[in-house]
């Protein structure tokens, strides 16, 4: 974990728990998003149906995740009542966390363990998906990229719950 990772991580203890809303995977680049109601996360790879999965192994975005608060943002900010989800090539939506609080932090959906590494920043297919100004739109509030450390089931309604650094540590240890 980063210098950032742990100066955040001494302020969060108490962060409440979000709710998984959603699961879509990208089949291939430029294919339409398939949402399931659960998959396997895949430690070192990505989720089971997804291109990332396919992708270099230990990468720094084998998930992507946004929040519903977000969403809203965005949408409040290209003018618009409601953005579909799938447009934004997100694999996770959650909801009732502050996502920016996780980054460079441990967390656990489900049975699977994730690490935020950094912001996922949007790119040029946004200003087709959104409009004129949607990527704009959509700086600082793209969510998170995040790495699998231990493989589990996720499914929509499982809690997103912080796992502050010291207990990521042990539950390591206990696991050998």
């Amino acid at each position: 974990m980063n210098a950032q990772g742990r100066l955040i991580s001494r302020f969060i203890d108490e962060l409440s728990p979000g709710t998984l809303e959603w699961i879509g995977l990208r089949p291939a680049r430029k294919e339409p998003m398939v949402a399931v109601s659960q998959t396997l996360a895949i430690a070192d790879r990505g989720l089971r149906g997804d291109r990332r999965l396919e992708g270099s192994k230990g990468s720094a975005r084998q998930v992507s995740i946004i929040s519903v608060e977000f969403i809203r943002a965005i949408a409040e900010n290209v003018g618009v009542e409601h953005i579909p989800v799938d447009i934004l090539r997100r694999n996770l939506l959650v909801s009732g966390i502050n996502l920016n609080a996780l980054r460079h932090q441990y967390f656990k959906i489900g049975d699977a363990v994730f690490q935020a590494t950094a912001q996922c920043h949007p790119c040029s297919r946004m200003e087709a998906a959104l409009g004129k100004g949607g990527l704009v739109a959509m700086l600082g509030y793209g969510g998170l990229c995040a790495k699998i450390l231990e493989s589990g089931e996720i499914k929509c309604g499982d809690q997103l719950v912080y796992l502050p650094p010291n207990k990521y540590q042990e539950r390591q240890l206990s696991l050998y």
